[in-house]
């Protein structure tokens, strides 16, 4: 067992060797811009984009022509989200989504609100799940697209998005949800769950980063938002990332071949992760659903201590406390407080992502490492334990330092 550890398979994940032998040759041999019609290497880079997408698009359950290439799921989101906003105009101008919703949709929410747009934000249960009946209660006629994640990124539950779709199905409302935490970990059929349009990404089911698609059902109505070539159906001009998008199918046919071995090995390492730390520490407790969720996923909050101690103290363990793309605002979890959570327990909260390259070994480290930090931090060491007889106190302690030894 290496250290540090990664953990934080939310955030993003490691490219795969496989994928990386795969995508090398098209970044010195066969260059070619996809676009160029008239020789071998357009052709070529054209051959391998067309074998990307139809790997992409099997892995959702798509057909190929019905996929577009962006550069990751948030622009993917933005083109759903304004896109069928500014096509869908003369219909009406509601959209519906979910208080716990990735910041790619928030955001995009939060500018069509700008614009004139009304925005219905509905609140889940404590476990992490929206009712679909609570969907049902607020469409209306003016009502143009429903957008829910189908799996959160930072508690990892799963929505009940074949249901949730039917609800708009019945309604003649688009649904839209970003699947970029589930694509690849679980299984996804467009078809068979009504969905309209769908966002994912290469970078978490161990592609590159920086290219993405968007699924876009056969006769939806979505305006382009960046205009210049009319690149991919005329819904995302420029240039495609050929290497990238060679990646992202590479990726996408290594999670079609592995994905139900692999989430039987994931859902058994994050099960003995949990029943360790059940088993080592009292005032642990799960966050979200523990039967709708990703099988490598584990949120859990620790009473009695400081949520920044437990991430700073946990050196060696690459975890999160949320979001990785909303961290650097240092805010509390939106999540965690739409589920019920009070500031203590969504401030120490920690988000485990396991991943395709973790061991039991691993697993086994971090329950031992996490125990015993807490245990600590639950039992300060009083400071007149720390000095000698005479009380003079270590070198190297201050009094700034909360009673930790440098």
């Amino acid at each position: 067992m290496n250290l540090p550890i990664y953990m934080d398979g939310h955030a993003t994940t490691r490219v795969d060797p496989r994928v990386l032998a795969a995508m090398l040759p098209f970044f010195d041999e066969h260059y070619g811009n996809a676009a160029s019609r008239h020789h071998r290497f357009g052709w070529d880079a054209r051959d391998a984009v067309a074998d990307a997408r139809a790997a992409v698009a099997g892995l959702i359950g798509a057909t190929a022509r019905e996929l577009v290439f962006t550069s990751g799921a948030t622009e993917s989101n933005n083109l759903a989200l304004k896109g069928v906003a500014d096509a869908s105009r003369d219909r009406g101008n509601h959209v519906v989504t979910v208080q716990t919703e990735h910041r790619a949709v928030l955001d995009p929410c939060a500018r069509l609100e700008q614009q004139g747009a009304e925005v219905s934000y509905l609140p889940v249960r404590s476990d992490g799940l929206l009712d679909p009946l609570e969907l049902a209660a607020v469409i209306t006629s003016k009502t143009v697209l429903v957008t829910v994640m189908m799996a959160n990124n930072e508690i990892g539950v799963l929505q009940p998005v074949a249901d949730l779709a039917n609800v708009a199905q019945l309604r003649g409302v688009p649904f839209h949800t970003d699947a970029a935490q589930a694509a690849g970990k679980v299984p996804i059929d467009v078809s068979a769950d009504g969905i309209d349009l769908l966002s994912l990404t290469a970078h978490k089911l161990y592609g590159p980063k920086g290219v993405g698609a968007l699924f876009v059902r056969r006769g939806s109505r979505v305006t382009p938002i960046m205009d210049g070539g009319g690149h991919e159906s005329g819904l995302r001009s420029g240039t495609l990332n050929v290497p990238a998008i060679v990646g992202f199918g590479r990726a996408a046919m290594l999670c079609t071949d592995e994905m139900v071995a692999e989430g039987t090995r994931l859902s058994r390492l994050r099960d003995r992760l949990w029943t360790g730390l059940q088993r080592s520490l009292s005032g642990v407790t799960v966050n979200g659903s523990m039967t709708a969720r990703l099988p490598q996923s584990l949120n859990i909050s620790v009473s009695g201590v400081n949520g920044e101690q437990l991430l700073l103290g946990l050196d060696e363990v690459a975890v999160s406390s949320g979001a990785a793309c909303t961290s650097v605002h240092q805010e509390p979890s939106h999540v965690l407080r739409a589920l019920g959570l009070g500031d203590a327990a969504v401030r120490a909260s920690i988000r485990f992502g396991l991943g395709r390259f973790n061991t039991e070994a691993e697993v086994d480290y971090v329950v031992q490492k996490l125990s015993s930090l807490v245990t600590r931090l639950r039992n300060p060491v009083p400071v007149f334990e720390l000095g000698d007889d005479d009380g003079n106190l270590p070198s190297g302690w201050c009094a700034e330092s909360d009673g930790e030894i440098d």
